[in-house]
Order: structure tokens, then sequence, then C-alpha cells
């Protein structure tokens, strides 16, 4: 009688038995690692209009964050600065910088804004307040990293819910008092040594919410 399957044909069995699962964990570890924001997320870093430097401003000239992005502290959104911000500064100073020019435009069209590339973005079903993190003493660092230390600003954190809720599980590690939550400066070290329960300038004790419907409303 003819051979009709090879003699390697029965072991493939016991290969689709074992390889199986393997390349099943292998597949849902590829794609738990490639397709989580920690891989497809931190380190964007998309070209600006303006190639302005955080480095220099906030850096080297110790600018705080709240002079350009003035409603940080009393809105859930950061507000982008206009050009009448910019141009309180560089009407004097480096005024005739090409790098400069399309703010000049913009700034003579009207006070136009300009269309920066936003950089840090959360999906519309979550809802995040800028105004309530800071005031319960985040600092700014805590999410966006050093930008003090970036001639052009990438997202540094994942922005993740699983990330999110590892901060609002043990919010202590990244709270300081809320004159230095613009403070760059702040290290591992300050932060190892100051107790927000035993701050008496604290109004109120933090307490973030653990539930859905604290981020998705």
């Amino acid at each position: 009688m003819a051979v009709i399957f090879p003699r390697w044909f029965n072991t493939l069995p016991t290969v689709l038995a074992v390889g199986a699962p393997v390349a099943l964990a292998a597949a849902t570890g590829a794609v738990w690692y490639w397709f989580s924001p920690k891989y497809t997320d931190v380190g964007y870093m998309p070209e600006q209009p303006v190639p302005f430097s955080h480095k220099l401003h906030a850096g080297d000239l110790g600018m705080d964050c709240r002079y350009c992005h003035n409603t940080v502290e009393q809105g859930a959104l950061a507000a982008v600065p206009t050009t009448s911000t910019c141009m309180n500064c560089h009407g004097v100073v480096r005024y005739d910088s090409p790098k400069l020019e399309l703010v000049r435009q913009a700034f003579a069209d009207d006070q136009k804004a300009v269309e920066w590339t936003r950089v840090h973005m959360l999906p519309d079903y979550a809802y995040f307040d800028h105004s309530a993190h800071l005031a319960a003493g985040v600092g700014c660092a805590s999410c966006h990293g050093r930008i003090d230390q970036m001639d052009e600003v990438f997202q540094h954190e994942p922005l993740s819910m699983g990330w999110c809720l590892d901060c609002h599980r043990n919010p202590e590690p990244h709270l300081r008092p809320a004159d230095r939550v613009t403070d760059m400066t702040w290290s591992e070290a300050d932060a190892a040594a100051y107790d927000p329960k035993s701050d008496e300038e604290r109004e109120r004790q933090p307490n973030p919410p653990l539930h859905c419907s604290g981020c998705h409303r």
C-alpha cells in the first residue's frame, strides 16, 4: 500500500500541542509590549511650526510654566500661549530672529494663534483636570518629565489608564508643597523628605478617585 503521509507527519499533533500555546503567549506578549502606550506614545516628539526651546525658556532663563500656560491652575486645560504672550518679550528680545517670523506674522494678523502640534493627548472619553492636580500638589514634572531640559518637547510618560491608577493608588511620592508644583529641580530626595500629611499649609489631603466615574464621565 502506498504511503500517503510522510513519517514526520506523525509528530505534527505534538508540535501543534506544544507550539500553539507558545505562539499564543508570544503574540500576547508582543501585543502587550509593542501596542502599549509605553512603546507607541512615549518619546513622541512632533515637529513644531516654531523651534521653541523649553530648555532655554524654562531651564536657562527659569521662566515659570504658568507664565505661558496661564490657565493651568484655574481650568482643566493648560492653555497654549497666545502670540501676544510671546511678543511680550520678543517685541524687544531677538525681535528680528528668522526663527520668530511665523510668530511675528501671526501677531500682526490680529494676534492669530500659532498652530502648535499637540504633544500630550488623552482619549476624548477620559477626563483630566490640570487645576485639580496642581491644587493637590502634583508637580508638572511628574507627568511631563523634565521639560526644562528639553529643547524639543516629547512625551515622557505613557499617560495610560494603568499609569494614572498607579499614581491614584499611591499619590504621596508625586506630591509636593503647592508653591513648588512648577519647580523642575524638585528631586527624589526632596520627595522622600516631604510628608504631605504633616504639611500644615496644605488645605486638604488628596483623595484621588479609583472608581471609573472619576475619569470617565
